[in-house]
């Protein structure tokens, strides 16, 4: 019997594949539209573009495996970005240590100013490791808007989220560190944001 995948006239041997299969123009989009958010992203955990580069291969692998089911059941942003989140993880678990940005001298700049941002003195210790501890909606909006300096509309739209939400999720996440930290809250405010009482 002869197989269905093999030409009579190529010898009986299968013929290499030159042309990659189309992939679909949404993910094709989609790709386009996050491919450097998730570079980013996984550059400042990971703290190299080649480890970067293989974790997000790694997540765009995944998220075209699951595509059709991804767009099925909605929450596309929120979604992907949890397969960003998890390889991230798995792939610092893997090799043993914590985030870049807990460790790199180049991202200090950064942690400067999100130090001026919350008012937390230079001398405070335990704010990046308290950083990684955060809620995951709070942790993205804090290393998004803080460490890579996006704004709100674009946090938002990486999320899936209002951007009143993302805002919401920023000032908890900012609450949250400054209870592990033990800072005093701002004047006239308890550790909730409420006013106190006269």
């Amino acid at each position: 019997m002869n197989d269905p995948g093999v030409s009579p006239h190529d010898g009986g041997h299968p013929q290499p594949v030159d042309a990659a299969l189309p992939l679909p123009l949404d993910y094709e989009a989609f790709y386009l539209t996050h491919q450097e958010f998730f570079h980013t992203f996984a550059e400042l955990h990971l703290g190299t573009r080649t480890a970067a580069e293989e974790t997000v291969h790694r997540v765009f692998l995944e998220i075209l495996a699951g595509w059709d089911g991804l767009l099925r059941e909605g929450d596309l942003e929120q979604r992907t970005l949890a397969v960003l989140h998890r390889q991230v993880t798995a792939r610092l678990e893997r090799d043993g240590r914590d985030p870049a940005f807990v460790i790199n001298g180049p991202i200090t700049q950064a942690l400067r100013a999100i130090r001026n941002e919350l008012e937390i003195a230079e001398g405070s210790h335990g704010l990046y490791e308290a950083i990684t501890q955060l809620p995951t909606r709070q942790f993205h909006v804090i290393v998004m808007r803080h460490l890579m300096g996006y704004p709100t509309s674009r946090i938002a739209r990486f999320m899936g989220l209002d951007e009143r939400t993302v805002d919401y999720h920023g000032r908890k996440g900012k609450e949250r560190l400054r209870v592990h930290l033990k800072l005093p809250g701002a004047p006239g405010r308890n550790m909730t944001g409420k006013e106190r009482a006269p």
